[in-house]
């Protein structure tokens, strides 16, 4: 009988085993590839701010030189300290009023934080109800306070899972969040502030989804300061063949007070949009549902970058980016789509001391054709910066100092299954730096970039985490790892791969290793030759297996730009790829599978031995009985449950 369940445990290891490599081997990565991480966190990131509770929405609140952050839950707000993560402070925020809502009780899911003027301004869901409240925190020994502000329609949506987004710009709120419960009359507008409300006219567009806004300043001329809107809306082609959604860039003026109170009033009467394009014009294929926008702004407003993140219908996501200085192009020079006469004077869209005062020819054009006819293309032009199969849904981007003091732009692009991916911009070709793996049960909710800590927080159902940005540690076996990593923010020092310091040594645009030193090289070069007499513990491993039984070799993959060999006896074999790490599979052990071992990457000119075994042969003793007439023989049978028990206990190590 234990014959019997020896043998059913190896069964089921082994189809196990069958079932995780071919999930494996579709998911992977491909070696390699230049569309692959170099490094791989196979951990989990510790540390952060974990909820009691699970949170269905959060939304974060911080200033860069603050060592406090905001966050918003179901029913309350936190202070959480930065450093440690403990709470500071909590302000309850539960639904106004004992009503019920479907389901049970009503839920307070605060959706806005933005510093407004002299207080903290927070909006919620409230049971269906937006509304929303000022926080004085506790300041020099003065207890925090709540005040109840005003009616929220309009700046909170009624349930979270509604499109929203919220702005302030010098002391004005601008919000677009649906005026009815359903989620409809969904629009742009300035709610709160010195300057008049101001809204949208119901014709510019059709069921949006509002993805960002970004106010771009000009220190040089404040009066033509714009703010640019950022969302995909219903296409008007419904043939079979047309995407349903088109991206869109739009720009209201700051000084927008809207028109006079004969015509326009109350509206934007700087109102203009254009087609945002990211794709492959010659082939006509398009990403066209925009998914989320990073502004990165430049002193100069001309270089102020978007970074724009596409999806498609074809499972593939891209990135695009765009200056400021081709968006404004179109606005200012390209023809108005639907209209075919002069264009009036002053133009449609321009910023004007008092737009009120408007000629009535200009705002029609605003109100009854918004759009331009010339599309914006991306800096690249005949093809996205970026293009992946990974389900990306966050970007980011930090601007980093190398050690030679050039400036690099690093694209942070977070991942439907809660992996962070680090990419270098660097000329027009990508390179993806590393995969960080922050959760594996939950997706992002949301996610913010603290530039000057070069920190990424990260938020999810169940926990807040933050990721280092200079995570040097990771590529500090030698300098060659160091600066094959392309990594700005790390730099071989002799102190280690470390935080970037002028001098250190980097070679960001190609990864060369040639930059290191002689003896650096040396080293490399001899690492291979002499590994066997003087591997680490670590990477070296004995192992005693009887002749006959199926094994397996096993070692971990941390750079997806190399490629990784077995060889053994003056022969190489390809690595078999299981995620994370590279498999040598030996189906029955003979005598010419004895000997040294050694798992070998390759990346560019830079070869190293990731792990050595030694395998010898073990001898079973053989196991002598008398044999009754009559009565079966099991000697040799049991060997083989010895070699079923050895690759049972293999397979379950591996999984």
């Amino acid at each position: 009988m234990e014959r019997f369940v020896l043998i059913y445990i190896w069964l089921a290891g082994y189809f196990q085993l069958g079932r995780v490599l071919s999930v494996s081997l579709r998911d992977a990565p491909t070696l390699g590839s230049k569309n692959t991480p170099r490094l791989l966190s196979k951990d989990t990131v510790r540390g952060g701010f974990e909820y009691p509770v699970s949170q269905n929405h959060s939304v974060f609140f911080f200033n860069e030189d603050s060592e406090e952050m905001y966050v918003g839950g179901t029913d309350f707000v936190l202070k959480l300290d930065t450093g440690d993560y403990h709470v500071k402070e909590k302000f309850p925020l539960e639904v106004t009023g004992q009503r019920r809502c479907q389901g049970g009780p009503c839920k307070n899911i605060i959706t806005v934080i933005e510093k407004f003027q002299d207080s903290l301004f927070v909006c919620g869901t409230n049971g269906h109800r937006p509304q929303c409240w000022k926080l004085f925190p506790s300041v020099n020994n003065q207890s925090s306070e709540i005040v109840e502000s005003y009616e929220g329609t309009g700046i909170s949506p009624f349930v979270y899972t509604q499109n929203s987004l919220s702005l302030t710009v010098e002391g004005d709120l601008y919000a677009a969040a649906p005026l009815d419960t359903d989620g409809s009359s969904l629009q742009f507008r300035r709610k709160a502030g010195h300057r008049t409300n101001v809204w949208m006219y119901d014709n510019w567009v059709s069921e949006p989804t509002f993805i960002s806004a970004s106010w771009v300043r000009r220190v040089e001329d404040p009066d033509n300061e714009k703010i640019y809107v950022f969302f995909r809306e219903k296409n008007s082609d419904h043939s079979p063949e047309a995407d349903p959604w088109i991206s869109r860039v739009a720009r209201v003026c700051k000084v927008d007070e809207g028109g006079s109170k004969r015509f326009f009033q109350n509206m934007w009467t700087s109102f203009l949009k254009a087609r945002l394009v990211c794709g492959f014009p010659e082939e006509s294929l398009y990403f066209n549902r925009l998914q989320d926008i990073y502004v990165m702004h430049a002193e100069d407003w001309h270089n102020t970058r978007v970074y724009a993140l596409f999806t498609s219908s074809w499972n593939s996501t891209a990135v695009c980016i765009y200056t400021i200085e081709m968006i404004e192009e179109i606005f200012e020079h390209s023809t108005f789509k639907g209209y075919n006469k002069d264009i009036p004077h002053p133009r449609p869209g321009t910023c004007v001391q008092n737009s009120k005062s408007l000629p009535l020819a200009t705002v029609n054009v605003v109100k009854d054709h918004p759009e331009m006819v010339d599309w914006v293309h991306s800096v690249h032009y005949t093809a996205p910066f970026y293009v992946s199969s990974n389900d990306y849904t966050k970007i980011a981007v930090d601007r980093v100092q190398s050690a030679d003091q050039h400036i690099y732009n690093i694209l942070l692009l977070a991942t439907d299954s809660g992996k962070i991916h680090k990419i270098l911009e660097a000329g027009s070709e990508p390179f993806i730096i590393s995969e960080t793996q922050l959760s594996s049960s939950s997706t992002i909710q949301s996610m913010k970039l603290d530039s000057k800590k070069k920190k990424l927080v990260v938020g999810f159902s169940e926990k807040i985490s933050t990721v280092d940005l200079q995570r040097c540690q990771e590529y500090n076996s030698s300098c060659a790892d160091c600066v094959l990593a392309r990594d700005p923010y790390c730099a071989w020092t002799k102190f280690g791969c470390t935080p970037t310091v002028p001098g250190g040594i980097q070679n960001i645009m190609d990864g060369e290793i040639n930059v290191c030193s002689v003896e650096e090289q040396d080293q490399v070069h001899r690492a291979k030759r002499d590994i066997v007499s003087t591997a680490p513990a670590d990477l070296w491993t004995d192992h005693s297996v009887p002749l006959g039984v199926p094994f397996y070799l096993s070692c971990p993959i941390d750079s997806y730009h190399a490629i990784y060999t077995w060889e053994h006896s003056g022969q190489s074999s390809p690595c078999l790829q299981m995620q994370s790490n590279c498999l040598h599979l030996i189906p029955a052990i003979a005598q010419e599978n004895y000997g040294v071992y050694e798992c070998v990457s390759k990346e560019k000119d830079y070869t190293k031995v990731v792990k050595t075994y030694q395998l010898s042969e073990q001898r079973i003793p053989r196991i002598y009985k008398k044999i009754i007439p009559g009565e079966r023989n099991y000697a040799s049978a049991d060997v083989s449950q010895t070699a079923l028990i050895v690759l049972g206990l293999a397979v379950a190590a591996l999984l």
